[in-house]
């Protein structure tokens, strides 16, 4: 438990002090969507669509997030189908269009590697529509491959290792590093997001949790802002 907990602790310690200016320039971004009432879309395959789930309708969480979730690239509908898919060309622009952001959304797009066709394709999609994107994923990858990073106006390192795995189990590695890291990104973009645009007299759009005092009632509000936005709420 201590040597895994290490891992997650050391890399997410090299992710604040080595990627604090790619930080701070999404958070801008997201800054900048909240001023303009515009929506926050995440985008990934297979579990690279975790980070975008855990930010989705949650307590503590804006409420203009939107993932986008096609369910041939998520695991629940076949999770080998989904593996292959997300390398195929073509598909990145089906799942654009039925979203439809536009220049005053963003998109954060999640892909460890950075190799897979669909997330790259996605980048290049955001950019034909002046959507700004920003592109999550490790420069371990980019002599073996990797190239989102190359698609995206802003380029975070999320720092796992080749092969996301970090602890050696006999011949095996296990203990991937993936989720904790987009996670960790995403809420520190969120968050610092957020307390920008506040500082600007602009109040970002929070969910309450549901099981607290006035909860429920504070985010039926937001469901009525965002209903129809949204695409999954």
């Amino acid at each position: 438990m201590s040597e895994y907990l290490g891992k997650i602790t050391s890399v997410l310690e090299r992710i604040e002090t080595e990627e604090a200016d790619k930080l701070s320039e999404a958070a801008k971004l997201v800054a900048d969507t909240i001023k303009k009432d515009g929506l926050i879309f995440t985008f990934g395959c297979g579990h690279s669509h975790l980070p975008g789930l855990d930010a989705f309708y949650r307590a503590g969480g804006l409420a203009n997030v939107s993932p986008m979730l096609d369910t041939d690239l998520m695991l629940h509908n076949g999770a080998a189908k989904s593996s292959r898919m997300e390398k195929m060309s073509g598909i990145a622009a089906e799942v654009f269009r039925r979203y439809t952001p536009c220049e005053n959304d963003v998109i954060f797009i999640f892909s460890a590697s950075g190799k897979n066709q669909v997330p790259v394709e996605m980048a290049d999609e955001a950019k034909k529509r002046g959507v700004k994107c920003i592109g999550i994923s490790s420069m371990e990858y980019a002599d073996r491959g990797g190239k989102l990073h190359e698609h995206v106006d802003i380029a975070i390192d999320c720092k796992v290792p080749y092969g996301d795995a970090c602890l050696a189990v006999g011949e095996a590695t296990m203990g991937g590093l993936s989720t904790y890291t987009a996670c960790f990104i995403l809420n520190t973009c969120l968050i610092n997001g957020a307390k920008a645009a506040l500082a600007e007299g602009v109040r970002p759009p929070v969910y309450l949790s549901g099981n607290v005092e006035g909860g429920r009632e504070h985010n039926i509000v937001l469901e009525n802002m965002y209903m129809g936005k949204v695409k999954h709420l």
